[in-house]
């Protein structure tokens, strides 16, 4: 999949998709993980952490412990220094509602889970 992203092909059941970089919070090892993105205004991108609804994924856990250490690739362009900000209340809600209109499935997901998903917005560096 990630060879598909920086090739320009960033599309995973119609979503768009980009490459999170992270650093491992308990190994400090390099992560690379695909992930779903929404637009939020023309320079930066809305994440959701859900995990499958349990749980929030690794990714969530070693954004926000290295938050300075992140970026993102994006549609075959090389590696974007970002800074990683996690929504709450009315900016998480107006955020979300946009998400779930692009993506009924997500909305779907979330009103079966026994948690809220975080939404993280990522702005360039």
């Amino acid at each position: 999949m990630n060879r598909k992203i920086r090739s320009g092909r960033s599309k995973m059941m119609g979503m768009d998709v980009l490459i999170l970089n992270t650093v491992g919070r308990r190994s400090g090892q390099q992560r690379e993980t695909p992930v779903a993105w929404f637009a939020d205004g023309a320079d930066a991108w809305l994440v959701v952490a859900s995990g499958g609804g349990s749980q929030p994924p690794d990714w969530h856990a070693n954004l926000m412990a290295h938050p300075d250490q992140a970026s993102i690739e994006l549609g075959g362009r090389d590696a974007m220094p970002v800074t990683p900000h996690q929504l709450e209340g009315a900016d998480r809600e107006r955020a979300w509602q946009r998400i779930a209109a692009a993506q009924p499935r997500i909305a779907k997901y979330q009103s079966k889970a026994e948690r809220e998903y975080p939404v993280v917005r990522l702005t360039p560096r």
